[in-house]
This record gives structure tokens, sequence and C-alpha cells, in this order.
């Protein structure tokens, strides 16, 4: 798979411009939380930052191009979890414990942080950012779907893979509209999600 083109107009080399960068960022991000992503102006960001406009576009063309470098770091944070959580799975119920763990994290990451899933709904309801979503789920399906290799019968790999991809792209879905319930609603939502998870981990690996 190519390299994802970074969404900075000119990635920082030295210290200080990753630090100006990383200013940036952070500001943007405080404000996501607080007044959503629609309501955020480059000049507020820039406001935060304490330095002149000029100095955001210097490294992003736009607050597009904020956003997908959020994003971009968020998944980063995914994919670390994720290799932990996989890191010692050898059997069908270690690896239904590491997608459950990994739900529980990503649910618990996102109530302590709001901003996050501004920054989620963005992504996907932009044109021109929403493949960097779907691409993001492909790559942690990719390596999930390579722990389970050994788990699933070769001749159902493929259509293994195509639901774990839809695994992974609907628990957004079920993690929102567990944030969205009351606390004891929400937890039987996440629940009833990891049943899901587990009947179809069985179906593909009862023939293994």
């Amino acid at each position: 798979m190519p390299k994802e083109k970074s969404a900075l107009r000119r990635p920082p080399k030295q210290e200080r411009s990753r630090e100006r960068v990383e200013e940036i960022l952070a500001a943007a991000k405080r404000l996501i939380g607080e007044k959503g992503i629609d309501a955020v102006k480059m000049r507020e960001i820039a406001a935060q930052t304490g330095g002149p406009i000029s100095s955001i576009y210097q490294y992003f063309p736009n607050k597009s191009a904020i956003i997908a470098t959020l994003h971009k770091q968020w998944s980063a944070e995914i994919m670390d979890v994720l290799r932990g959580v996989l890191a010692d799975v050898e059997t069908l119920d270690q690896l239904f414990a590491a997608t459950a763990d990994l739900l529980d994290f990503y649910h618990e990451r996102i109530q302590s942080d709001p901003a996050i899933l501004d920054l989620i709904n963005a992504t996907q309801a932009d044109k021109a950012l929403k493949n960097i979503d779907i691409a993001d789920t492909r790559e942690q399906t990719a390596l999930f779907c390579e722990t389970a290799r050994p788990l699933i019968p070769a001749s159902r790999f493929v259509a293994f893979s195509r639901i774990a991809f839809m695994m992974f792209q609907l628990a957004n879905g079920a993690v929102r509209l567990a944030l969205c319930a009351p606390a004891e609603e929400a937890e039987a939502i996440l629940c009833d999600y990891k049943l899901m998870i587990r009947v179809q981990l069985n179906e593909f690996a009862r023939e293994a």
C-alpha cells in the first residue's frame, strides 16, 4: 500500500518547527472540544497559540488539513493499542478478549476526550477526508486479520477479512450510540456488540 500523503503543507524538520505544529494541533483540538469543529476558525487557533495566522498557514493550508492530521494522530494511538492487545494472542478466546479490550479502550478514551468524536464525525462527513478514516480502518483490520489467520480456515479467510473490516468500521457507530445513552444502557450496547463479535469469531473459527 502506498504511503499516504501528509496533510501538512510543509512537514517540520527542526525541533522548533515541530513544537509549533504541535502547539497548533493542541490548540485546535482544545477549541474543537469546547465549540465543535464547525465553529472553530483558523484565526481563533492562531490566537490560542499566541502567533500570527500566517504561521498556521505556513504548515496547514486549511482547517481540513488540521482535522486530517489530528485524525491521523488518533488513528496512530489506536494502532498502538491494537498492537499491544494482540501481541500475545494465540487462541480464539484471547482474540475475543483483545477485541473487547480495544472496544472498551475506544469507548473510555472518547468519553474522556469528546473532541475525538467530533474529529471522527467530521472526517466521515467530509468528502475530501472520508477516505482517511476508511484507509485507517483497513490498516487496523489487516493487523487484526493477520493475528487471527492461524485460527481461521484458509478457505474462509477472505470472507473473515471482509467481516472484520465491517466490524472495525461499525465500532464507531456502536461507541457513538453508547456515548449518547444512559450508563446502564450504554453498558448493554457495548456488551451486545461484543456478543456479535464473539458469534462471528466462533462462526468463522469452528472449522479451523
